[in-house]
């Protein structure tokens, strides 16, 4: 799967990062929610699958 550069808020060029596919999926890169009680009121948790929190000021990249 390739990936194109959308935007960051970053200026380290570590994450929030948002980038879009060849799929016309986005990937979102940010710092993983590990909490316990947090993950406990998302739903559906598969494994492999991980939840990012970005701040809402990342998504002004996607027009």
């Amino acid at each position: 799967m390739k990936m194109r550069f959308v935007g960051s808020t970053s200026s380290s060029g570590g994450c929030p990062t948002i980038y879009e596919t060849e799929r016309g999926t986005l990937v979102i890169q940010g710092m993983q929610i590990t909490d316990p009680g947090t993950l406990a009121e998302a739903h559906d948790i598969l494994d492999g699958e991980a939840f990012v929190e970005v701040p809402r000021e990342l998504f002004k990249f996607l027009g």
